[in-house]
């Protein structure tokens, strides 16, 4: 157990065990109405603990120059900064955009190059009759309906979710400067709260601290590693998407930055069917450009970035990762690029500690 008694609580008189038992159902009681209470603010919590871990180096070195309260306000405005007042900018570009990814899609004026385009190629006709053979009767007007539909339904949802923040804003800014004050706090407090924690915590202490730095590890992982990288692929698709003058620049960088946390896939799927549609438009050496360019910017942020920035002590494989990803969007929405790795690093630090401390003791009783 990591508590220990007050030494006075030694002496005391011995709980009985039905006192024990009604303190621990109040107890529970209690944090289950802490649990709701807090329920509303979930998500501004998990990005507080975030982005705290993320800009901590920051407020530690505005430390030693000056009081924690100022640099905790400091580091508060450069949050802000970096990220607030961009997001302000960003979201009536996105709505616009998204508008017209749905008209796109819902035209599909491209769509009908394509279907062009396959049903004039000798691999599609000996495609098709090598389905044949499997009683499929598959026609290139069934990619394009698919990607008309995915790009109609994904635009009207990005264009609804965009002008729900805009007409929201007041209470976007709100909840964002609660979590900027929740930020300001965990600054200066994170470490007596984690020891809080700690103590609170049934678990041993050293338990209880592999489980925190294995969600600082993985926090770093998510924010420095795949947000970062994802930013910048992001931001570097949506100027190519600018220079070659195709449509939606920035929804298209929004898109492969959340893309770019997928492993193995990543922003390939948006520049590779990029690629091929400036390919089929007659630009042969331009999509192969597109398609070096996709190549050049995945491996080297795979590969020579995020290594440097996360380093090689998180180890996840990658078709966990991909699953907790595709999972956690489905299950919690776009937060779930977060929370998805959170759950599945906490269960794999619980079975480590299982089998290392637990057991060989269960197999014994």
């Amino acid at each position: 157990m990591s508590n220990t008694p007050p030494a006075n609580d030694l002496n005391g008189p011995t709980q009985s065990p039905m006192q024990i038992k009604y303190f621990v159902l109040v107890f529970f009681v209690s944090i289950f109405f802490l649990g709701k209470v807090l329920y509303p603010f979930w998500s501004i919590l998990v990005l507080s603990f975030l982005l705290t871990n993320l800009f901590r180096p920051i407020h530690l070195f505005f430390c030693k120059v000056m009081h924690q309260n100022l640099a905790s306000v400091l580091t508060c405005l450069l949050i802000v900064a970096i990220v607030f007042i961009p997001i302000i900018f960003f979201i009536g570009s996105l709505a616009n955009e998204a508008l017209s990814l749905y008209n796109w899609g819902r035209d599909s004026q491209v769509g009908l190059k394509v279907v062009s385009f396959l049903q004039d190629s000798e691999y599609m006709m000996k495609f098709q009759d090598y389905m044949a053979d499997f009683g499929f009767n598959f026609k290139p007007q069934l990619i394009i309906d698919f990607v008309s539909y995915v790009a109609k339904k994904g635009g009207l949802m990005l264009y609804n979710q965009a002008s729900a923040w805009a007409a929201n804003i007041m209470q976007f800014v709100f909840l964002f400067f609660m979590m900027i004050l929740v930020i300001f706090f965990l600054l200066i407090d994170l470490p007596k709260l984690v020891e809080y924690l700690v103590r609170l915590s049934p678990l041993p202490d050293d338990e209880d601290r592999l489980l925190v730095s294995k969600f600082e590890e993985i926090a770093n992982a998510i924010l420095k590693g795949n947000g970062i990288c994802g930013l910048v692929q992001g931001i570097l698709g949506g100027v190519l998407f600018s220079i070659l003058g195709l449509n939606s620049p920035i929804l298209w960088g929004c898109i492969m930055a959340i893309l770019a946390f997928l492993p193995i896939f990543g922003i390939g799927l948006v520049l590779i069917p990029a690629a091929l549609v400036i390919a089929i438009n007659g630009s042969i050496g331009l999509g192969i450009f597109v398609f070096i360019f996709y190549l050049v910017l995945s491996l080297s942020m795979e590969y020579l970035v995020k290594p440097k920035l996360v380093g090689s002590q998180v180890k996840m494989h990658t078709l966990l990762v991909f699953l907790s990803i595709i999972g956690g969007l489905s299950v919690y929405g776009i937060l779930g690029i977060i929370y998805g790795p959170l759950i599945i690093t906490a269960f794999l630090t619980l079975s480590d500690i299982y089998l290392k401390k637990y057991d060989s003791y269960i197999q014994q009783t």
